[in-house]
């Protein structure tokens, strides 16, 4: 898929129609003396934990009391890997490819045959009318319950491309590091993302610390039924929300119902997040990572087919937005390097 563009908001909504885990508590530890290890001393180490100072000392102007300390993170780019391409991405074309010997006509019919053949170039052709109608095979028609031991046994076997690793393990481990600092200065984190909800809240809190109820994203329409005997929430092949762009504020307003006053992203789906969160008056924060590091990760921005980065990075500086260069900031980017 070289040299082109993937849109995000149409990966998103084909997406929705349709383990090796990492222990918090063996490899974050909130130090009093340092509670950033991994980071980097710099600029935006020192702003992160000048912000966290400000707005949670008693007495201080910015002091903003603990139930409305909420901060939103994206999650593909910003907690975890999203190269080569997105893992729900990935997932959805292992479904295809394990449904496919019910479905022998998949073998000559497009976008099918493009995920069969791993042409990952037709398939990027097929736009977005062949990812829906590809992932709607694949994610719907089937219970919520269903669905969430799918999506469960896939991350506990799956690994990534480039590290033979689970993609539980390619989750960026400063990040994780200030997770824990900011929880233990009475933030409530929410992963605020563009992947589907039903997807992320099966190992959140295993992999985070975020409980399924603090997750927000991309979801489809759901119909109560009675399956056998017993009541379900059966997947509809519809789109309900495409948290991404500018749908991001608007699942946030939806799910939690305060306005953060911190946000974490990546790329220009992030955008509008990063523009909510601190277009308010009073203290804010808004943070960038970019990924910068082709050795110990990847090296991309503004020319990605996946977690494009354009936009957010040149309003950064009139936003005051902090942006973090992994391969200067980060002294180790996974826990296994």
């Amino acid at each position: 898929m070289k040299g082109t563009w993937v849109d995000r908001r149409a990966i998103v909504a084909g997406l929705l129609v349709s383990t090796a885990t990492l222990s918090l508590s063996n490899h974050v530890a909130v130090a009093q003396d340092d509670p950033l290890p991994s980071w980097s001393e710099g600029q935006p180490k020192r702003s992160i934990v000048d912000f966290v100072s400000a707005v949670t000392r008693e007495g201080s102007p910015d002091f903003v009391p603990a139930p409305e300390r909420i901060a939103a993170f994206d999650n593909d780019g910003t907690l975890w890997c999203e190269q080569p391409m997105y893992v729900q991405l990935a997932f959805a074309l292992d479904r295809v490819k394990v449904l496919a010997g019910k479905h022998p006509e998949w073998r000559k019919k497009q976008p099918f045959k493009a995920v069969l053949d791993n042409d990952i170039a037709a398939l990027a052709k097929s736009g977005e009318k062949g990812l829906v109608e590809l992932v709607m095979a694949a994610h719907a028609g089937m219970t919520t319950a269903e669905f969430e031991k799918i999506a469960s046994d896939w991350i506990a076997t799956a690994r990534h491309p480039k590290f033979a690793r689970p993609y539980t393990e390619l989750v960026y481990l400063p990040m994780l590091e200030l997770l824990a600092y900011l929880r233990a200065n009475g933030f409530k984190t929410f992963i605020v993302s563009g992947g589907g909800i039903e997807f992320m809240r099966p190992w959140s809190e295993k992999i985070y610390g975020i409980p399924p109820e603090q997750v927000v994203g991309s979801s489809i329409k759901t119909k109560f039924e009675i399956d056998g005997g017993h009541p379900a929430l059966m997947r509809l092949p519809a789109i309900d929300l495409v948290d991404d762009g500018p749908g991001k504020p608007v699942g946030i307003n939806s799910h939690i119902g305060r306005r953060p006053i911190a946000a974490f992203g990546n790329s220009d789906g992030d955008f509008q997040m990063l523009q909510w969160t601190t277009g308010q008056g009073g203290r804010r924060f808004g943070l960038i990572v970019h990924h910068t590091d082709a050795e110990r990760e990847y090296s991309y921005d503004r020319k990605s087919s996946f977690g494009r980065l354009d936009n957010a990075l040149d309003a950064a500086a009139a936003n005051k937005w902090t942006v973090v260069s992994m391969k200067d900031d980060w002294k180790r980017i996974f826990s296994f390097q």
